[in-house]
């Protein structure tokens, strides 16, 4: 553990030393490519000013209301898919195909329905992230060995026993990894809904910056942007993870 952490704080600081050195060499004017100082110097202030931090609570109020309904509707959609062909072969298709649509194409149906406020930005979010989980759901009931399922069926298990004792075992890998993606989509999605919606949060502080010409408050942004990701990442849906493997018997313990 502590091998990786210092391994991880060796790369940043050369990354960090790396742009300090471009930023004194010039060969991108100041206001194009700050220097680190001028970066956290700008984050700092944003932060103790309670500016980010509001803006951070807004985004995050808008992501986890898009995300909840799309992981309810997706998980349904998916688990359907899975376990009834006739769904699969319809609705199914349909999902996959809107999988590879990407989320900012959302966003002119969601102005035109609900126009530039927060349920527009909402929109984006569910439907940037819902098609994901939806596949997950869906190929984790398919990835089930037909011998689990003839086995329950053999001892005569009741339908609700099949999804609890074998589907929902064994579909709970990919809802994880469709948990892991679906969040990953929602938040670029919120960032790209906030680029283009005007109202307070992360993204558009993002907006701002570039109005502004103020690099160094773009590229504070983007900090936080990435830190927000990582820190859910590995503090919730590593957790997450983690316990689903122990506790479907996919570790040793």
């Amino acid at each position: 553990m502590r091998g990786r952490l210092a391994l991880l704080v060796a790369f940043l600081a050369t990354l960090i030393g790396i742009w300090q050195l471009l930023a004194m060499a010039e060969i991108w004017p100041p206001y194009t490519l700050p220097s680190p100082a001028s970066v956290f110097s700008t984050l700092w202030d944003n932060t103790e000013s309670g500016r980010i931090p509001q803006a951070l609570v807004v985004s995050m109020r808008r992501l986890i209301v898009g995300y909840t309904i799309s992981l309810g509707i997706g998980i349904g959609i998916g688990t359907l898919s899975g376990s009834v062909r006739q769904v699969d072969e319809t609705l199914g298709t349909i999902v996959l195909g809107l999988q590879s649509l990407p989320s900012i194409a959302w966003l002119p149906l969601a102005v035109l329905w609900f126009g530039l406020n927060e349920q527009a930005i909402i929109f984006v979010v569910l439907m940037g992230s819902l098609f994901s989980v939806a596949v997950s759901a869906r190929s984790g009931v398919r990835n089930i060995p037909p011998l689990l399922m003839r086995t329950g069926q053999t001892y005569g298990a009741a339908q609700w026993q099949m999804y609890r004792y074998i589907v929902l075992p064994g579909m709970m890998p990919s809802i994880v990894q469709g948990l892991k993606l679906g969040w990953s989509f929602a938040w670029r999605s919120l960032m790209a809904g906030e680029l283009l919606v005007a109202g307070l949060g992360i993204g558009q502080m993002l907006n701002m910056g570039r109005d502004l010409n103020d690099m160094s408050l773009v590229l504070a942004v983007m900090l936080v942007i990435v830190a927000v990701g990582l820190t859910v990442d590995r503090l919730v849906f590593g957790r997450i993870e983690a316990w689903v493997q122990e506790r479907w018997g996919l570790v040793t313990s």
